[in-house]
C-alpha cells in the first residue's frame, strides 16, 4: 500500500487522501454534509468499483475538510485512483449531470439530490429511451403477459403488430429452440432490436415426440384447435391405458440481440392425453391435457393456475432469473 498522500485545496473546497483497502470518504470538518459525503462515497464504489473485480490494486480514503462542489470531490477521488491503478478515469458534464467515464465506455451518471428533467436529459420525451424488447408475435394476449414480467425491469415491450412491414419467418427448423431462434435472431437482424420469440408444443411419447415442432399445423396446412385434437385422438386411439399415454408441453425461449450471443431457456409440463376434450378454458391441446395425476386438463385450469405451472410459465420464470445478467453483459 502506498503511503503517497494527495491534497486539493482551493477557496471551497478541501481534500486530502491517500491509497486504501477500500473507498471510504470522511468529513472532518463538514458538519451537516455527513450524508452527501456518504452518498457519494457509495456510488463511486458500487458504480464504478464493484467488489467482485480485480481491477483495482488500491481504492482511496479521502478525509473531506471543506466542501463546495461534490464533482470537484468526484474528480479529486477520480485522479489518485487513476494514479493509483493506472487507469484513464475522467468526467464529463451533461445537462446538469456528471457523467464518469473511460475511453469510450459509461461507468455512472451522478445526479444531485434535486434530480434532472428526463426530456433535458435525453433531448426527448421521457418514453423515448431506455431498452425495448420487441416479442416476436401478433397475439395480444402473449403481449401482455409478457409486458406484466418486463415492465418491473423497466424494459418496454412491442410486438410484431407495431411493425407491420415485417416480413413472415418461416419456421423450418426441426426443433424448438431452431425455430425459436429462427425468429429471434432473423428479426432482431432486421430490425436492430432486441428481440424475444418462443416455439411451444405438444410431446407424445407413444407418438416418438410428435406433433412436436409441428403442434399448430399436425393436422395440414388448414389446422385447427378441433382438427389437431381429433387427429391426436386418432393416433392414439389403440392406446388404452392412460399410463401409456404420457406427454410433455415443451417451450423455448430466446432472446436475440445484434450484438451478442442468444439467450436460450427451455422448460417442460408432463402430462397425459385423456381420452376425450374436458375444459373451455385455453386454447390448442388444452382440453386434452391431463396435468400431471391431478385429473385435470388444462383447459379446466384457470388463467392464474396454469401460468403458475405451465411450460411458457416456468421458462418464463426461467428466463427472469438469467435475463439481467445477460442484459449486462457484451
Amino acid at each position: 500500500m502506498t503511503e503517497k498522500i494527495y491534497e486539493y485545496k482551493d477557496d471551497n473546497n478541501w481534500f486530502i487522501g491517500k491509497g486504501s483497502f477500500a473507498n471510504m470518504f470522511s468529513s472532518f470538518g463538514e458538519n451537516g454534509r455527513e450524508q452527501d459525503i456518504s452518498r457519494l462515497a457509495h456510488q463511486l464504489d458500487q458504480l464504478i468499483f464493484p467488489r467482485y473485480e480485480d481491477d483495482f490494486n488500491q481504492c482511496v480514503a479521502i478525509e473531506v475538510i471543506r466542501l463546495q462542489s461534490d464533482v470537484q470531490l468526484i474528480q479529486f477521488a477520480l485522479e489518485i485512483l487513476n494514479d493509483l491503478n493506472d487507469r484513464q478515469f475522467r468526467v464529463a458534464h451533461h445537462k446538469g449531470t456528471v457523467l464518469i467515464i473511460e475511453g469510450e465506455k459509461l461507468y455512472s451518471v451522478y445526479v444531485s439530490t434535486n434530480g434532472v428533467s428526463l426530456k433535458d436529459f435525453f433531448g426527448q420525451s421521457d418514453t423515448g429511451f431506455g431498452d425495448t424488447l420487441l416479442i416476436a408475435t401478433k397475439n395480444e394476449g402473449k403481449t401482455k403477459e409478457f409486458r406484466q414480467c418486463f415492465d418491473k425491469m423497466g424494459i418496454k415491450v412491442e410486438n410484431l403488430n407495431d411493425y407491420p412491414d415485417l416480413p413472415d419467418v418461416e419456421e423450418t427448423g426441426t426443433t424448438f429452440e431452431a425455430n425459436a431462434r429462427l425468429k429471434a435472431e432473423t428479426i432482431a437482424k432486421l430490425t436492430g432490436k432486441m428481440v424475444l420469440a418462443d416455439d411451444s408444443g405438444l410431446k407424445v411419447d407413444a407418438l416418438g415426440g410428435l406433433p412436436g415442432v409441428w403442434s399448430a399445423r399436425f393436422s395440414g396446412p388448414d389446422a385447427t384447435d378441433a382438427k389437431n385434437n381429433a387427429k391426436l385422438l386418432h393416433e392414439l386411439q389403440m392406446v388404452f391405458n392412460q399410463s401409456d399415454r404420457t406427454a410433455q408441453f415443451h417451450c423455448c425461449l430466446v432472446v436475440a440481440s445484434p450484438d451478442k450471443e442468444s439467450l436460450v431457456v427451455e422448460a417442460e409440463w408432463p402430462g397425459y392425453i385423456g381420452m376425450q376434450a374436458q375444459g373451455d378454458n385455453g386454447f390448442g391441446y388444452d382440453p386434452l391435457f391431463l396435468v400431471g395425476e391431478t385429473g385435470r386438463t388444462a383447459a379446466q385450469l384457470s388463467s392464474d393456475e396454469k401460468n403458475e405451472q405451465s411450460h411458457r410459465g416456468l421458462a418464463v420464470k426461467k428466463l427472469m432469473e438469467v435475463f439481467p445478467t445477460w442484459l449486462n453483459t457484451h
